[in-house]
């Protein structure tokens, strides 16, 4: 591709308009080229995502076999791009973009993730939990209230801010504080920051190593995940024909299995690793967009997210004019991506669209010269990182918390207690704190520490995601632990209402007693091996009016993943909900 254009105030003829103003070095992109690599861009997410996606978590701390690697043929199924949270989520945050410009505010970008439909994983998920349950961002990051804060979530979605700020990536930056906050923090974040400003940087070069440079200067130098960076590239220079060897060296420093010292890593699903699976991939792929888009996917883990950063990144210093036809024969311009307003021309016009305001905002101007053509003119400005505050040096917690307002703007608002609140190291305390929490006038008996017993925030269950339940586990084989209730059956049809469902792959029987008289026995299973939840509403006419006291039992079959989860508990009559 041709080299970045460099203009200065010594260049007069080339500067042309701006005359003594023009003291800094600028660069110019052609509306058309901006337009033909921003293409290009989503398109090499949209590859890359599609052809790792049957690998996706496949193989962790392996490599994946050559000839398990899916085959790109023309008929690969690129349409799964269209459903794919690597590619959705970001569009979330592109038309809070649209709706309210590029000034909006974290807590707004917040309301609007909240009342995102989709179903989210890790961070994403806690974040989005957080929102809901009240916390603002940028406490709805924060390490007190999110357990995974370095999980790979910005990192995937972070595409969005540099493909809008070609040539600035102190936009990739800021908007990672906007975005990335509602998710993640301190390294999360600089994950994301460091791939935006890959995407800005590319619309100039695709020389790799430049491009690793300026993603590089956009994150602090002291994290750990600019180290990860500079290790890499080191283990490449060591062994720059050997991508296994540097592939060995990323498990031993960054998976958790293999580095017990690894700070606040979520396993397999830490950005840190799986970044070093991009620039792995970038490094040893020497510029080829198959051989850098599989070997991205080989690492393992995240082998679908991390092929989208590497073919995005790529594909925009590349240019859709010069994409093989594999890659391109089979889009749908027409199909929406799931959850959102865009197809692909909806997705370019509003990409379009901001970065034309993202040039002016850094000191840039579009410009139409002699020949007809627009371009931007933007200022090669040395961006400013973040302060080095990593997740696990996090100052207190800011107290933000949505006004009342703003929580009515948001359409999915939950209870859920706050986590911190209802952990305790002891399980029995940790249920019945929940118990207190949700279904409050409920007791717990004796729960062993198996399956962490307690709040589970939102499950995905044969009836989709269910928010808010206990865990409870029995203390030991042969032995049942007991939930119970205390209370006078009010007249007028009573009834007890509850939902309940196995752990993926275990069972257990459901016990449901009245003054020591059963009510219902029954195995809860799934042979499907997932969370099968079962609704229960049981009269109490026979005890109207009298004192009695109401069991839940978990009573373990064998010792296999005996834990029940429930959800729902109440009693009501005629009048309405007792509880």
């Amino acid at each position: 591709m041709k080299a970045k254009t460099l203009i200065c105030a010594a260049s007069l003829a080339i500067c042309a308009g701006v005359g003594a103003a023009c003291a800094d070095e600028v660069r110019t992109l052609s509306l058309d080229d901006y337009r033909d690599k921003m293409k290009a861009a989503w398109v090499g997410q949209m590859v890359g995502v599609s052809w790792g996606q049957p690998t996706e978590f496949k193989w962790k701390d392996a490599i994946i076999p050559a000839d398990k690697v899916p085959e790109w043929a023309s008929d690969f199924p690129l349409r799964m791009a269209y459903g794919n949270d690597d590619l959705y989520v970001e569009m979330t945050f592109l038309k809070t973009l649209e709706d309210y410009g590029l000034d909006v505010s974290i807590r707004q970008a917040g309301i609007d993730f909240a009342n995102s439909e989709y179903k989210l994983w890790c961070a994403n998920r806690a974040g989005r939990n957080n929102l809901r349950r009240g916390i603002a961002p940028p406490d709805c990051s924060h390490p007190r209230f999110n357990k995974c804060p370095n999980d790979i979530d910005y990192q995937i979605e972070a595409d969005y801010a540099g493909i809008i700020s070609p040539g600035c990536p102190q936009e990739a930056i800021r908007l990672g504080n906007v975005f990335g906050r509602l998710m993640n923090y301190g390294d999360g974040v600089w994950a994301g920051q460091f791939i935006g400003a890959l995407h800005a940087e590319a619309f100039f070069t695709d020389n790799v190593d430049a491009l690793l440079d300026a993603g590089l200067a956009a994150i602090p130098s002291e994290s750990d995940y600019a180290q990860m960076v500079r290790h890499v590239r080191a283990w490449h220079r060591e062994n720059p024909k050997d991508w296994t060897t540097c592939w060995e060296k990323i498990r031993a420093a960054y998976s958790k299995p293999f580095n017990k010292e690894l700070r606040d890593s979520n396993g397999g699903i830490d950005v840190r690793l799986n970044g070093a699976c991009i620039v792995l991939g970038l490094l040893y792929g020497e510029g080829d967009l198959d051989k850098s888009i599989v070997l991205s996917m080989r690492c393992g883990w995240d082998s679908d997210c991390n092929p989208s950063n590497v073919g995005g990144i790529l594909m925009t210093a590349r240019g859709f004019k010069s994409l093989p036809a594999k890659y391109v024969e089979k889009l749908d311009y027409s199909r929406n991506f799931s959850y959102t307003a865009y197809n692909l021309p909806a997705l370019f016009a509003v990409c379009e669209k901001l970065a034309r305001q993202v040039v002016v905002r850094h000191g840039g101007r579009v410009e139409k010269g002699a020949d007809g053509v627009e371009r931007f003119v933007i200022p090669v400005k040395k961006p400013v990182p973040d302060p080095f505050v990593p997740s696990w040096k996090a100052p207190s917690a800011k107290g933000e918390r949505f006004t009342e307002a703003e929580n009515a703007k948001q359409r999915f608002r939950i209870t859920l207690p706050d986590p911190d609140k209802v952990y305790d190291p002891d399980p029995t305390i940790r249920v019945q704190k929940t118990l207190d929490a949700l279904f409050p006038g409920w007791q717990t008996s004796t729960n062993a520490p198996d399956m962490t017993p307690g709040l589970v925030e939102e499950l995905e269950t044969s009836k989709g995601t269910v928010l808010g339940f206990v865990r409870t586990h029995p203390p030991k084989k042969g032995e049942a632990v007991t939930l119970s209730r205390t209370c006078v059956v009010p007249n007028g049809n009573p009834m007890l209402h509850f939902a309940v469902a196995n752990s993926p792959g275990g069972d257990f029987r459901l016990i449901v007693r009245v003054n020591g008289t059963p009510l219902l026995s029954t195995v809860i299973d799934d042979s499907a091996k997932r969370c099968h939840l079962h609704a229960y509403d049981l009269s109490l006419e026979p005890w109207t009016g009298k004192k009695v006291t109401i069991e839940l039992v978990n009573e373990p079959t064998d010792w296999y993943n005996e834990a029940a989860l429930w959800t729902d508990i109440r009693l009501t009559a005629n009048s309405g909900t007792t509880d």
